[in-house]
């Protein structure tokens, strides 16, 4: 089954040929999407013109990618590496490694630092401008997920464990928590005023977190289930792999393995809308910075194993998005 082409949206050309692991918009702009895969390749698409611009790879699956700025990107996965690529250039350096996959990068731009997460147990702060390691800090446990916050970090291990660091000060963890889900972490993503996180789970639920550790702020927290579908009278819980927040409202989207998107109003506590549902699952969301633009990847995740069937292939749908769809009501 294809992704019927509906006005509003397109899948792009040249995918990859496995899974996609991620996707972020640039910075300033919603024409350039950033998509990291499992085929080993990170590309670069131009999504107005619809064509691919550069592709770069890496040894082993790629897990995780970010841009710098606008003419750099980050790249991690399986190899244990973290690769910087230049696009005016056309080049590739290898930044550094960790002692095991590097599941996640992101770049801080607030304290100017790229910060990897790995299954090593550690996070890496990086210098983008002498590309060299900045310090290593030990987690609890594996690396699962990260969202930045301004100058803070969120960071989410196996365990359900969540830490809170201060990028400008990491001589010791600003707070320790545990995930209010009692299933393992899918991804954290920040609130764009800073104020808290969204956390999602394994068994489709996702929780509101406020960073703010006064009991007055942290009553306001709350947990709420999704993707979840009824068939034959039986419950389905599927995982919720994806979040991206909407830059000027706060809202977010999320994605999961029953090929749903839905956006909410985490404030309001109210579910926005729901797009149609795609053959697959969804693995990566990204919304562009003015929130026009939502990136959705396509790719089947082996939640239930080798397919016995034909899932849907791997691909990325862009969609322009309206206020009606984003905007707090």
């Amino acid at each position: 089954m294809l992704v019927a082409e509906t006005p509003n949206e397109f899948k792009l050309n040249n995918p990859p040929s496995d899974g996609v692991s991620a996707v972020k918009f640039g910075p300033n702009s919603s024409q350039f999407l950033l998509l990291s895969s499992w085929d080993c390749s990170v590309r670069l698409y131009d999504v107005v013109t619809n064509t691919m611009r550069m592709k770069y790879n890496h040894s082993a699956p790629v897990l995780d990618c970010c841009f710098h700025d606008a003419v750099h990107a980050y790249s991690s996965g399986l190899d244990n590496t973290l690769v910087m690529y230049d696009f005016n250039t056309s080049t590739e350096s290898v930044v550094g490694t960790h002692d095991a996959p590097v599941s996640c990068v992101e770049y801080a731009t607030e304290v100017n630092v790229v910060v990897t997460g790995s299954w090593d147990q550690t996070i890496k702060l990086w210098d983008p401008r002498s590309l060299c390691c900045a310090g290593t800090f030990a987690q609890p446990d594996k690396v699962y997920t990260m969202g930045v916050c301004g100058d803070k970090l969120v960071v989410g291990t196996a365990g359900r464990r969540v830490l809170v660091w201060d990028l400008r000060n990491m001589a010791y963890v600003q707070q320790r928590r545990e995930s209010s889900l009692k299933y393992q972490t899918r991804c954290i993503r920040c609130f764009p005023n800073k104020q808290g996180y969204v956390l999602s789970s394994i068994e489709g639920r996702v929780a509101v977190e406020y960073l703010d550790p006064s009991p007055e702020v942290q009553k306001k927290k709350y947990a709420f289930k999704c993707h979840r579908l009824k068939e034959n009278g039986v419950e389905l819980i599927y995982p919720v792999n994806a979040i991206s927040f909407h830059g000027s409202y706060n809202t977010f989207a999320t994605g999961g393995s029953d090929g749903f998107v839905n956006i909410w109003d985490g404030f309001n506590k109210k579910r926005l809308c729901q797009l149609h549902r795609y053959p697959t699952g969804i693995s990566s969301l990204s919304f562009s910075h003015d929130g026009t633009v939502l990136a959705i990847a396509l790719s089947y995740m082996y939640e239930e194993g080798e397919p016995t069937e034909a899932v849907g292939e791997d691909a990325v749908v862009i969609r322009n998005v309206t206020d009606q769809e984003t905007k707090p009501k």
